[in-house]
């Protein structure tokens, strides 16, 4: 069985947050899919934890190799598509790519996103909750 995993629960994995063995415990049965944004996303959620100082290079370095270690198939999904998805569900793309990416592999969504979760659940994806 395939799950789509977004970059919220990655870096609640990688990075130890109290949801990880939540994530861990509900993911232990599934192979992963996730677009392939969300290997540029989890540097882009590092570079933010560097501005706000939460975090430093050496730290993000190890959650890195955590983050190689997790066997994700990432699936490229069709750009045109979701742009329509971020326009008629007024989301950014990145979570259009999500929400796609699991449209295209008939799989459920495992997401921290309030936001996403909503709009997934809206358009008929099931989504996987994590208590946070």
């Amino acid at each position: 069985m395939y799950l789509t995993i977004d970059t919220s629960a990655l870096i609640a994995v990688i990075g130890n947050e109290k949801s990880k063995d939540r994530i861990i415990e509900l993911t232990t049965s599934y192979s992963l899919y996730a677009p392939a944004s969300v290997h540029w996303e989890i540097g882009n959620a590092f570079s933010a934890m560097f501005k706000r100082q939460k975090t430093d290079i050496e730290l993000a370095k190890l959650a890195l190799k955590a983050y190689h270690e997790i066997p994700i198939k990432f699936i490229d999904v069709p750009l045109e598509q979701a742009l329509e998805l971020s326009y008629s569900q007024s989301i950014y793309a990145y979570d259009a790519y999500l929400i796609q990416c699991a449209q295209q592999t008939s799989t459920s969504l495992l997401t921290l996103d309030n936001g996403l979760k909503t709009v997934a659940r809206n358009i008929g994806i099931q989504v996987l909750e994590v208590e946070q």
